[in-house]
């Protein structure tokens, strides 16, 4: 497993991971002086034990989750995890612990308990942690920029907008329809003894949904499902505006503002027309694909690929490490696409999930190049890891799903740039003469070294001589990460560009969890190889 598809299950099962509890809980803050004295007492203890670095993250955790199905509410859960964790530097190893019992002598036992942890690690480390220097920025604090807090909307709207949402489905014919509602904002205090005290309040939703069809007389279905991406916004996202809307093609698709409904009754359509798609041909194409499933090639080939901790092997066990070794960095040289390709990491980015002020290091974040024209020209890195590629500090890539989770590197936002020269996607469209229009993400797999993969979508058109002639189905693109890059021509202008990603990308032993976008604009890629899976049962 590669990790961005445990999303849904793992979103759904949260509160077994907190305790349940009502919205008004849910919207009572914690005081962020209490924190303070709480990040303070873990310090001191450390210090006191002969820490010679430390830091507190004191994380409150909310998750609401609303899922429907045809007629039927089948879930409403509000959970919340709150609790306290120490890292530490002593004898020159990490150490960590955790507690969710926050009185002042349960924490001071967990930071003394790093500290014995630490202190024990440090008898089988091979040399002693390296860590890249970081100023304190003394109090500071950062929001999500949200209009409206999606937990203060009562449920009873959201529970009648989902159900609205799978009468539309039904009226367009679908057999079985479900949709669902996630919000999760965390709540996080990090503090250090490098002089940060840092409080952030970040929100995230996703509504999605899936609509079935089935073909009665053959036995066969389809599905489709929404076409919205997890966004790092408030319950805004799910209010229309139609200047955040690309319309006129085949498929209505959403930038920063997300209409379920209109989404819904146009899935309706397209499942139908799936049960009717002829089979496509395998051979040559040129794919024309749609950031609604770019991203997510993005987030496999490019996000995973380019993490340190992969290219160094420190990373294996959990969906391999990665062919871009140092060496190639090295160079200065190496190939990674074509000069259209510019990859960027960001984690500023507005609407992203990945968007934070600071990470959990108390690094403040930004962007940077990976690819340049092309080129491989950087990595994504942490405190302990900026010496081995001879940054000065860090790109502010560490990350902690929980309070009882040790922060480890993880992936910024990283997005394919838009191209600088006017183009939208009906007009790539109009000088392609054998290509695949593609929507959404479907099946994937990748190998462990990041480098051989396939990818299908939700709907594949056929272009024919620079028109759109119908629907492909079973259609799915094998090839290269630097093979498939190289292959990229032409990337639409900055009017195209959009967000897709996931809430739940998982990577490391004990597995965690983050949220991450990755941005495009509509993008065409030469001579791709596509197969044919479907099969042929008796």
């Amino acid at each position: 497993m590669t990790g961005v598809g445990l999303g849904a299950s793992m979103i759904q099962s949260t509160s077994l991971f907190g305790r349940a509890i009502t919205v008004e809980e849910a919207l009572t803050p914690v005081d962020v002086k209490l924190k303070k004295q709480m990040a303070d007492i873990a310090l001191n203890a450390a210090r006191s034990k002969g820490a010679t670095y430390a830091d507190v993250r004191i994380g409150r955790y909310l998750n609401q989750v609303i899922a429907t199905r045809e007629a039927q509410v089948q879930n409403v859960g509000n959970s919340e995890s709150y609790g306290l964790g120490v890292r530490v530097i002593a004898n020159g190893s990490w150490g960590f612990a955790a507690t969710d019992n926050l009185s002042n002598e349960s924490i001071a036992k967990a930071a003394e308990a790093a500290v014995a942890i630490a202190k024990g690690n440090s008898k089988l480390m091979t040399e002693p942690v390296q860590l890249a220097p970081q100023k304190g920025y003394g109090e500071v604090s950062w929001k999500t920029p949200i209009e409206i807090n999606g937990f203060e909307v009562p449920i009873k709207d959201k529970v009648a907008l989902l159900l609205n949402v799978n009468s539309e489905a039904m009226k367009g014919g679908a057999k079985y329809v479900n949709s669902n509602l996630f919000m999760i904002n965390e709540q996080k205090y990090f503090a250090s003894t490098d002089g940060s005290y840092i409080d952030q309040d970040i929100h995230r939703i996703w509504p999605t949904f899936t609509v079935t069809k089935i073909d009665s007389a053959g036995g066969k279905f389809e599905t489709r499902n929404a076409l919205s991406a997890p966004m790092g916004m408030g319950y805004e996202y799910l209010v229309p505006k139609d200047s955040e809307k690309i319309k006129g093609g085949l498929v209505t698709m959403y930038k920063k503002r997300y209409d379920i409904l209109e989404d819904v009754r146009e899935a309706a359509v397209h499942v139908e027309e799936k049960l009717k798609a002829k089979p496509v041909v395998p051979g040559k194409y040129d794919l024309v694909l749609d950031p609604s499933h770019l991203f997510l090639t993005i987030h496999e080939s490019v996000g995973h690929t380019t993490e340190l901790d992969r290219v160094l092997g420190y990373e294996a066990n959990y969906a391999g490490t990665s062919f871009l070794t140092l060496d190639k960095w090295e160079s200065k040289k190496f190939n990674f696409g074509s000069k259209q390709v510019n990859i960027i990491a960001d984690k500023t980015e507005q609407g992203s999930l990945g968007a934070v002020g600071y990470d959990d290091e108390g690094v403040k974040c930004g962007k940077w190049d990976i690819i340049k024209d092309g080129i491989l020209v950087n990595y994504q890195t942490i405190r302990d890891q900026a010496h081995i590629i001879g940054l000065k500090e860090s790109q502010g890539c560490c990350y902690a799903d929980s309070w009882n989770s040790i922060q480890f590197q993880r992936m910024p936002n990283v997005s394919l740039a838009p191209g600088a020269t006017p183009l939208s996607a009906a007009d790539m469209v109009k000088n392609v003469e054998k290509g695949i229009y593609m929507f959404g993400r479907n099946s994937y797999s990748i190998d462990q070294q990041r480098y051989n993969f396939q990818f299908s979508g939700q709907l594949a058109y056929e272009i024919k001589e620079g028109k759109i002639v119908g629907m492909f189905k079973d259609a799915s693109y094998q090839s290269n990460t630097q093979e498939f890059w190289n292959s990229c021509v032409q990337t639409c202008d900055k009017d195209d560009y959009r967000l897709g990603g996931t809430f739940s990308d998982g990577k490391g032993q004990p597995g965690q969890a983050s949220a991450v976008s990755h941005g495009s604009a509509t993008s065409r890629f030469n001579g791709v190889n596509v197969i044919n899976t479907g099969r042929k049962l008796g």
